[in-house]
């Protein structure tokens, strides 16, 4: 969620995210509740004030009817009548307003979840991935000199990947890895957690059911609903995760964390679960965008602070990429530019591992930096050096996925005779084979 009081000092500024990120959010709307909601709270504030002052005056008269005389008397009896009936007036007045403060108050925060947080200032703009810009690339692209088999058929021939069967079973998008197919899988998982195991990471086993307000939160409610499963036979309904993310981020939700634990460093290995609503027809073929899957995720939660947000985006950048360093895997990050960012994001890296079957990169990772805005939605905060409490940032990023990673290492890795070499970083998972083979 963004800070409102930033909105309302710099409106302009919203407005341009919500046009560059295409998001809508009626601001303007969102303004004058805001302003219809603060002027009603003036008249609250001042009617308990003038309670306030009325229950002193009426103190001060007790206090002067015990020395007065009996004409006196009849004065202050006439004041105190008066002064007595006064807070019955304002308590029916705060009842009148009450409920048009909860209404507005409920108005203002369903639109705030929907307004886009600002990206920051260095992040390319463009209208969608197409135009995301390189910042590097590693390894080199090798050229095969025997006609190349997509995962799909590496798969179906090497008894690794049944999608025809998976379809029967589950419907579109869904598999099932069988064989070297799933013991890849299994070996890619592994070697990433003991990356980041490695790398002084927390390893969490973490609920991939979870409720609505770890869904909003994190910033996947309202705009990315129709993406998620909803177990409706729950009351209220719980959802499945399409990310660790959601948990690992929403860990601390609601708490006050010590300076002195920051910043906290979590991952966890789970399977993820995507409708993938609005991909009709796109990508239906193999393992790419499939419904469910794993995933080993890593989520940083750091002090207020803009320049150590910077800096642990790039660590955690760095430590996909040494997963795929060690796969020996072609790729190249790309700054996502406004159009193809989230609404909470105000900086993105996508990470692009070269596939063969697709004679291009494609998009395997993503690593996030969201400021505060998961930390304001999920009221989770940090006392800093001077006792003040604020707001942490997060961040998170793609360890590793699969399968849909299996794509570029069965492509990139297969040989003339139709098997796969298997990557040296993974034998160690694999009891030490090299090849898959019929």
């Amino acid at each position: 969620m963004v800070d409102l009081k930033d909105l309302r000092e710099n409106p302009e500024r919203y407005r341009t995210a919500a046009k560059v990120k295409r998001i809508n959010a009626d601001i303007d709307a969102l303004l004058k509740l805001d302003e219809r909601f603060r002027s009603l709270q003036v008249k609250r504030e001042q009617m308990t004030a003038e309670k306030n002052q009325i229950g002193k005056q009426i103190g001060q008269i007790a206090g002067q009817m015990k020395k007065a005389s009996a004409e006196q008397k009849a004065g202050l009896e006439e004041q105190m009548k008066k002064l007595q009936a006064r807070p019955a007036e304002l308590k029916g007045l705060e009842q009148q307003i009450e409920p048009e403060l909860a209404e507005l108050d409920k108005k203002i925060q369903e639109i705030l979840l929907t307004v886009a947080q600002p990206p920051d200032a260095d992040v390319p703009e463009g209208k969608d991935d197409t135009e995301n810009v390189e910042v590097r690339r590693w390894g080199q692209v090798k050229q095969f000199d025997f006609p190349l088999k997509d995962h799909e058929q590496l798969g179906r021939e090497l008894g690794m990947i049944d999608v025809e069967r998976g379809v029967k079973l589950a419907g579109t998008r869904s598999y099932f890895l069988t064989g070297g197919g799933a013991l890849l899988h299994q070996a890619v998982l592994r070697l990433a957690v003991d990356v980041m195991v490695e790398r002084g990471f927390t390893l969490m086993s973490v609920p991939v059911i979870v409720r609505e307000g770890a869904m909003q939160g994190t910033g996947y409610f309202p705009l990315g609903r129709e993406q998620a499963y909803a177990l409706t036979n729950e009351e209220p309904p719980v959802y499945l995760v399409g990310t660790a993310e959601v948990s690992l981020t929403a860990y601390h939700m609601g708490e006050i964390l010590d300076l002195k634990d920051l910043p906290r460093k979590y991952f966890a290995q789970s399977p993820c679960f995507r409708r993938e609503a609005g991909t009709y027809g796109k990508d239906t073929a193999g393992i790419y965008r499939i419904h469910q899957f794993d995933k080993v995720e890593q989520v940083v939660v750091c002090r207020n602070d803009i320049a150590e947000s910077k800096r642990w985006h790039e660590v955690i950048t760095a430590n996909a990429e040494a997963v795929l360093q060690k796969l020996e895997l072609p790729y190249r990050i790309v700054a996502v530019c406004t159009g193809d960012l989230g609404q909470g994001q105000v900086a993105k890296y996508d990470i692009e591992t070269w596939m063969p079957s697709r004679k291009n990169y494609s998009e395997t990772h993503s690593s996030s930096r969201f400021y505060d805005f998961q930390a304001r939605r999920l009221n989770m905060r940090y006392r800093d050096e001077d006792g003040k409490v604020k707001f942490c940032h997060t961040l998170n990023n793609t360890v590793i996925a699969s399968p849909r990673i299996l794509i570029p290492i069965m492509e990139y890795n297969q040989n003339a005779d139709g098997s796969i070499t298997v990557p040296a970083a993974l034998r160690p998972y694999m009891g030490g084979v090299e090849k898959i083979g019929k």
